[in-house]
């Protein structure tokens, strides 16, 4: 038998569906009226009837509670301002990036200097930093030079930072093959 390696993939999330008047499973609900007040334990086919005398519709909002509650709203425009509000919190959301600032082991002071303004801007933005080592040739073997110098860069950043915001370390400086980095953010 052949094997298939295709995940099943899911959906993305979307708004949440609520249940709408006939919609509605549960017997009995918790009815509250358009302006928030609450009508008490009522059966389905009774608030069915009060939400068409009042032309708005029965809403379940919280179908978890036991019995369920139920809202008289216009659904239309209820489901409008929860898109609305969905659009406006995932606009507010910003995915954290990891800056990488390459260093090597003959950089002037004056380049260190600029580099270290960058991973200041970058730290303020809110995003991660990767301070990047790269040695060369006779350069692997003088490993430690590396390690001061990303130290170095580390203590020019939590300088020009001030003693106001704490610079964390993510781990320690790593080597992998002739190249060495370090984490770090605010």
């Amino acid at each position: 038998m052949r094997k298939s390696f295709r995940r099943n993939k899911q959906k993305p999330e979307g708004p949440k569906e609520f249940r709408v008047n006939e919609k509605i499973t549960a017997p009995e609900l918790v009815v509250i009226d358009e302006n928030g007040v609450s009508l008490g334990t009522i059966s389905k086919e009774d608030a069915l009837e009060e939400a068409k005398n009042r032309e708005l519709d029965l809403v379940e909002v919280s179908p978890k509670a036991n019995p369920p509650i139920a809202k008289f709203i216009d659904y239309g425009s209820f489901k409008y301002q929860k898109e609305k509000q969905e659009r406006k919190n995932k606009a507010k959301q910003k995915a954290t990036e990891t800056k990488t600032i390459k260093l090597s082991l003959r950089i002037g002071d004056h380049d260190l200097e600029v580099r270290a303004n960058q991973g200041v801007k970058f730290l303020e933005d809110g995003d991660k930093v990767k301070i990047e080592l790269q040695l060369r040739g006779r350069e692997n073997q003088h490993a430690d030079l590396a390690k001061e110098g990303i130290q170095k860069m580390v203590d020019k950043i939590r300088e020009k930072l001030g003693p106001e915001k704490t610079l964390k370390k993510e781990g320690e400086i790593t080597r992998m093959g002739g190249r060495l980095s370090l984490n770090i953010s605010l």
